[in-house]
């Protein structure tokens, strides 16, 4: 019996060939099946966690708008109060700030707009351009209208920047020229900016008296180590 069991089959060239090329083979397509059940388990996973992600995060959004709206109807009265004491047009402040007396958190409420002009805007341009195009009579005055050009650039929209607006505003108050300041007044008159979205911005104030702002978005919200496990990795 023992001998029997000792036997082996011995194979020639061509089968030895044959049954490696079948071993090659077997291991290829269990490879493959082993990737595609792969490929299958990680989109069972990206189901299952997305599934689990998006409520969660349509509970959060839900939460902000309630918070967001919560903030604003309590501040109605103060903003009505502010109106009131500061005699400010509703219309002329789109931005408002709250800084609390003991000087560790400040509130900000307003509106992000969009510079906007009516077409009555480019009449100013025009006498703006008028008064500039007499300057340019040497190379230093040549200099300073390049300047001004550059204040009358438009952006992607075809707008003129308020903030570009207001430094022309100071250089036509320097200036003695009526046909500059009419023409300024002409574009600051044709300010027509369109509101976008209302923001709250809170902040808070560090023993150091630095000032930080506190993360509304799940963009802005920094993702910390938790404290236990970054006393573990110190340790190790």
């Amino acid at each position: 019996m023992e001998d029997e069991k000792k036997q082996t089959v011995e194979l020639t060239a061509e089968e030895l060939t044959a049954f490696k090329a079948y071993q090659a083979a077997k291991a290829k397509e269990e490879a493959a099946a082993k990737r595609k059940a792969d490929r299958e388990a990680y989109a069972e996973l990206v189901d299952e966690e997305v599934a689990k992600a998006i409520p969660e995060l349509q509970a959060l959004s839900e939460q902000i708008v309630a918070t967001k709206r919560k903030v604003y109807a309590a501040f109605a009265e103060v903003l009505q109060m502010k109106d009131g004491i500061m005699k400010l047009t509703k219309a002329g402040q789109r931005t408002h700030t709250f800084t609390h007396s003991n000087g560790r958190y400040r509130l900000t409420l307003g509106y992000n707009s969009i510079d906007g002009y009516r077409d009555t805007v480019e009449d100013g341009i025009a006498l703006v351009k008028q008064y500039i195009e007499s300057l340019a009579t040497d190379a230093k005055s040549r200099t300073l209208v390049a300047a001004i050009m550059q204040l009358l650039s438009r952006d992607q929209a075809g707008n003129l920047k308020a903030s570009r607006v207001l430094q022309l505003r100071k250089l036509a108050e320097q200036s003695n020229s009526d046909v500059f300041k009419e023409g300024v007044e002409i574009i600051e008159e044709s300010y027509q900016p369109s509101m976008t979205k209302q923001f709250i911005r809170g902040e808070y104030r560090d023993d150091q008296g630095g000032w930080h702002y506190i993360p509304l978005s799940v963009t802005d919200a920094e993702l910390r180590e938790p404290e236990g496990k970054k006393e573990e990795t110190a340790n190790n």
